[in-house]
């Protein structure tokens, strides 16, 4: 049985630059009539753009009207980033079905939220979705954001410590953490992720079922070279008429030669 999780055709219908590292992505057509959301605020899709194979994740920000919302961050480089920096409306783009783990215990007395720009999105979803218990926002981002989450949040804005780095460990350490029992949510860089789980496992002594806490990005990957790009490959066997089926074959005998080599 096949565990590939289900995709979906849509086009870019709009492009929106909401600062310097975020894009705001609007995708719709017939192709997203099956999709449906789960419902769980920080729920994310995969997303292919033209030229490519591999998927990439990002959050739900929205869907409304058969219309799905997405926050892209744009960095350097990357599979996305070189096609969202550009006009990129009227593409075809393939979206997988949404997951999400955002997991509020009944009793919660509170909720804090930590991320980083990666994890703005899904912070402003939370925000405006769990309305009914006192909620504290740490959001590290290099941009002035200042509009984007909910007008009554309580929110500490930080600034990352430079480029491409993150220093959200050091920030959780200091809490001054609310009586009772609550539930934590944070996604960042996966090196600073480890930390806060095990200081939340070690020092706080919360139950799993208490925090979510994800790694989204790795700080000081860089980007390996490819035996076989595959946008080459990809415009080549569109411009041939050929399924994608047949575009992935072609992509995984020339991975295969090259590997041979």
């Amino acid at each position: 049985m096949s565990t590939r999780a289900e995709t979906y055709a849509a086009r870019v219908r709009s492009r929106e630059r909401l600062s310097e590292h975020l894009v705001r992505l609007v995708l719709g057509g017939a192709g997203l009539a099956g999709w449906a959301s789960t419902g769980i605020p920080d729920e994310w899709v995969g997303l292919v753009v033209p030229g490519q194979f591999q998927s990439r994740y990002y959050t739900v920000r929205d869907w409304a009207g058969g219309e799905l919302t997405l926050d892209v961050v744009v960095h350097d480089e990357g599979l996305v980033t070189e096609w969202a920096s550009g006009d990129c409306v009227g593409d075809e783009v393939t979206v997988t079905e949404p997951k999400g783990s955002f997991a509020l215990p009944a009793g919660a007395g509170w909720l804090l939220l930590v991320g980083d720009l990666t994890a703005l999105p899904a912070m402003a979803r939370i925000a405006g979705t769990v309305t009914e218990l006192p909620t504290r926002i740490w959001a590290e981002v290099p941009d002035d954001l200042s509009g984007y989450l909910p007008g009554d949040a309580d929110v500490t804005w930080l600034t990352p410590p430079a480029p491409g780095a993150s220093d959200l460990a050091a920030v959780v350490e200091g809490l001054d953490w609310p009586e009772g029992d609550g539930y934590f949510w944070m996604a960042g860089e996966s090196a600073q992720m480890r930390a806060i789980r095990k200081h939340l496992m070690r020092v706080r002594r919360l139950p799993s079922t208490a925090y979510d806490v994800m790694g989204y990005w790795r700080g000081g990957a860089t980007r390996q070279p490819r035996a076989v790009d595959p946008a080459p490959v990809w415009r080549a066997g569109k411009a041939a008429g050929k399924s994608d089926e047949e575009i992935w074959a072609d992509y995984d005998a020339a991975q295969a030669r090259q590997e041979s080599r």
